[in-house]
């Protein structure tokens, strides 16, 4: 029988490593887990959380104009960076002891080096250049932002992971990307004072949301006084003698700024991991190639989270985490279920969303029946704020199933998670209906808008 130095070497101590080799301990499993950074991961470090943080900061401004209409006087305010950043280091650090600690607690080895593989079920320490094995390897390293390294000029930008602990507060800004990061880090920067300009090679931003939610968002965001440039790309960045980056764009010629963001997507973390030797397979993106199992093409090899490029989000690499466990340790065989996954966007006003946007739905069902809302909420009826909640509704005509849902409006993600397991219970319009609403709240309109706004039959619009 082989012998191993561990029954389970996990290689990442992000949200999908950690939990896997917790979980795996406190099972009475041998475990070890090597991480290079810091523990916590993206999310945690340098990613979701710190990223909420900051969203809250960048919402005061407009949460002390909004007081005078409720009566009350607000005095002289100014926002300082610095302490901002040192509040947000002290709450990841509790964080990240946290999840030292769950480590601790079910008896896994923590170990502080790059781990690379050496073998099938050989792992490398780069820091004491120690060799050890073990039976199953978990390779949860994430990824990062893409470095764009074939723009002129991209060594003087920064990304999302330099971007919460600037030296110096910008007073401008210029951000590259469309989607999740650019589009919450537009609304932060501009929530706290920052002149900031973000830019698009797309149509229209977040590709891949509902319509009404990319254009209601556009709306408010260049109401506030966000400058959207979409159809346009960066061609080079440049320094200045001053310091400020001098940058040249396709369609809007020359802009000068304090600093540009390049918030192009992110790849994964798989270089130099040693796979080609260990015989795991990746794809054109540098992804692992999993199965449904999350079993790499290497026997007693796994891979989970954004590593694996299937969808990036810490829930998911968590869920991914203990359908392993469950799989490997408990012999019971459980698939990660990535369908109708509730997400939220962070900017201001939120999306929420779950399911099948209008033009998606519209390719799957013969007919549709779209339910849509707009209204002012009714905190901007003293607060003077003319900015809109959009809700929709996509119902399959054939079966009444609500096959899509979306909230364009404050609080939009809390609204997005309950919303979720309506959608995954595969509830009805009849079950909406049937509802009684909440009064006075935003939510109350996912339960009485009775007729259809319109219907789509064959991908049209029809009334």
């Amino acid at each position: 029988m082989t012998s191993f130095d561990y029954d389970l070497f996990v290689i990442g101590g992000g949200s999908g490593g950690v939990r896997s080799g917790r979980l795996a301990a406190g099972m009475g499993k041998k475990v070890a887990i090597a991480e290079e950074f810091r523990y916590g991961g993206t999310c945690v470090i340098r990613g979701c959380v710190p990223k909420k943080l900051y969203v809250y900061a960048s919402q005061f401004a407009e949460h002390f104009e909004d007081a005078a209409g409720f009566g009350w006087t607000v005095g002289e305010h100014h926002f300082d960076w610095s302490k901002l950043v040192a509040a947000k280091e002290r709450e990841i650090t509790r964080l990240e002891g946290l999840y030292r600690k769950g480590l601790e607690n079910a008896g896994a080895e923590i170990l502080q080096t790059r781990a690379e593989l050496v073998g099938p079920n050989s792992i490398k320490l780069v820091n004491t250049g120690k060799t050890v094995t073990a039976e199953r390897i978990l390779i949860a390293t994430g990824g990062h932002p893409t470095p764009h390294s074939a723009l002129p000029g991209h060594d003087l930008c920064i990304s999302s992971n330099e971007a919460f602990d600037l030296p110096e507060f910008p007073k401008s800004i210029l951000i590259a990307g469309g989607g999740y990061i650019a589009v919450e880090f537009a609304n932060i920067f501009h929530g706290l004072g920052v002149e900031t300009t973000l830019i698009y090679r797309g149509k229209e931003i977040l590709s891949r949301f509902d319509q009404d939610m990319r254009r209601g968002l556009h709306a408010a965001m260049e109401q506030k006084g966000i400058r959207i440039l979409c159809g346009d790309v960066l061609q080079s960045i440049k320094q200045a003698d001053d310091g400020r980056r001098v940058v040249e764009t396709l369609n809007h010629g020359g802009l000068t700024v304090d600093q540009v963001m390049l918030a192009l997507g992110r790849v994964p973390n798989t270089k130099g991991l040693g796979l080609e030797t260990a015989g795991v397979n990746t794809n054109d993106k540098g992804a692992i190639v999993v199965d449904a199992f999350s079993r790499t093409s290497a026997p007693g090899i796994y891979a989970l989270g954004d590593v694996t490029d299937r969808i990036q989000l810490t829930p998911v690499a968590i869920h991914e985490a203990m359908c392993f466990i469950e799989t490997e340790y408990k012999h019971n065989p459980v698939s990660p279920d990535h369908d109708l996954i509730a997400t939220a966007v962070f900017s201001q006003p939120e999306i929420g969303t779950v399911g099948m946007s209008e033009e998606q739905a519209g390719r799957a069902f013969a007919e549709l029946e779209v339910y849509r809302a707009e209204f002012r909420p009714i905190k901007a009826t003293l607060s003077g704020r003319t900015e809109k909640t959009i809700m929709k509704l996509i119902v399959n005509a054939a079966d009444r199933k609500v096959v899509g849902a979306h909230i364009l409006g404050h609080e939009a993600g809390e609204m997005a998670q309950l919303i979720g397991i309506t959608l995954k219970a595969g509830c009805t319009k009849d079950d909406f209906d049937r509802t009684m609403a909440v009064h006075p709240t935003a939510a109350e309109e996912l339960v009485t808008m009775y007729t259809p706004s319109y219907r789509v039959k064959d991908g049209q619009k029809v009334a």
